[in-house]
């Protein structure tokens, strides 16, 4: 008897889309070892020169125009994908897709980004027989997602499912599993060595991260913070930004024994794990990890659209709150010097969290589905 296999098809459009896709396929594989899960982002696999060229294009797009990137996710946030896009998408990827289909043989699809959404759903109008699953890595419901050939939706939130409902999907189809975390994520670590292997010291620690591109070093609200360097440790996360890296490296103001400049980890859990605060931009990927870790959250410049929606759903549901002064820095770093207070707040967070989050619940329901 063959394993069952699952294709989760993504796209690189900022990492939290890649990112879900590969924790929920860890997930179901550290439940169910028997399970084959084989993870692509779509566009990179099919055209490896002209893919990651529009990846770059949208990134410097977001980087130099995000409210054009805002303005675009407006206006079309109540409609599905139009017939023209998908037959652009179709003409693109519609055969070599329907070939890796046929060569992989799945069982099933799920797709975190909504391109490969609207090409499997126009092969399965075309015939393909294959349950099509979407998992919706915001704390929104943008109109791209939606598809009448989505057998069902895996959401972030009760208030994502209702915006589904009102554009016509049926509440069936539609449940409720969170974000999925990679399984590193589901416990707890050593803090002592975790310090150890990270030469860090046991003090109010605060965790800044950019997502998979890298911070915008030009906050002002993020150099501001290196003034608390004296009482507290400051490690910033770039991601796999290189030139960042390097230029923070060689910045006076980020030269201290208190401060930690680290590039591209697959240990960010053992990160979250000894941070009292996470500094984040609201990518829905970094927000649902630092609420699987009941971390504090202060969320700086979302890019307009998905990351203001899950800034106001964090914020809504009492784990962070906007930086938008050096005020604010001031006030949560002196919560979290105050031992106390800081750990009773860490409890109510934890107490929030596992009312609203579980973070196996994601990959058992994609197996659940599947029997």
């Amino acid at each position: 008897m063959r394993k069952k296999r699952v294709l989760l098809l993504s796209e690189g459009f900022g990492s939290g889309h890649t990112q879900a896709a590969n924790a929920l396929a860890v997930g179901m594989k550290q439940l169910c070892p028997s399970i084959s899960a084989r993870v692509i982002e779509l566009g990179k696999f099919l055209n490896p020169v002209l893919g990651p060229w529009i990846v770059s294009a949208y990134r410097k797009t977001v980087s130099s125009r995000p409210k054009m990137v805002g303005l675009m996710y407006r206006s079309n946030y109540k409609k599905p994908t139009n017939r023209f896009a998908q037959l652009a998408l179709h003409r693109m990827f519609y055969t070599q897709t329907s070939q890796v289909i046929a060569q992989l043989k799945p069982d099933l699809i799920v797709c975190t980004h909504p391109v490969p959404n609207a090409v499997v759903a126009r092969l399965k109008r075309l015939g393909l027989d294959m349950p099509l699953y979407t998992l919706i890595t915001d704390y929104d419901a943008h109109g791209s997602w939606v598809s009448q050939e989505v057998n069902h939706y895996l959401v972030s939130s009760p208030d994502v499912k209702r915006r589904l409902m009102e554009k016509g999907v049926l509440a069936e189809r539609v449940e409720v599993t969170g974000i999925p975390v990679h399984p590193n994520f589901w416990v707890t670590y050593p803090k002592d060595e975790i310090r150890r292997d990270f030469d860090l010291k046991e003090m109010p620690t605060v965790l800044i991260m950019g997502g998979g591109w890298g911070i915008l070093y030009e906050d002002s609200a993020l150099s501001y913070m290196t003034k608390w360097r004296e009482t507290t440790q400051l490690i910033f996360c770039v991601g796999s930004n290189e030139k960042m890296k390097e230029k923070m490296l060689t910045d006076p103001m980020f030269q201290h024994p208190n401060i930690r400049i680290v590039g591209f980890t697959r240990e960010v859990h053992k990160l979250m794990e000894v941070a009292d605060l996470l500094v984040t931009k609201p990518g829905g990927m970094t927000c649902t990890e630092g609420m699987s870790k009941a971390l504090p959250m202060l969320f700086y410049e979302p890019i307009p659209g998905q990351e203001e929606e899950n800034c106001e759903y964090f914020i809504h549901n009492g784990f962070g709150e906007m930086l938008d002064s050096n005020d604010t820095v001031d006030r949560w770093f002196k919560l979290i010097h105050d031992r106390e207070s800081s750990a009773q707040f860490r409890e109510e967070l934890q107490r929030r969290r596992n009312h609203q989050y579980n973070a196996r619940k994601c990959p058992e329901a994609v197996l659940q589905l599947m029997q």
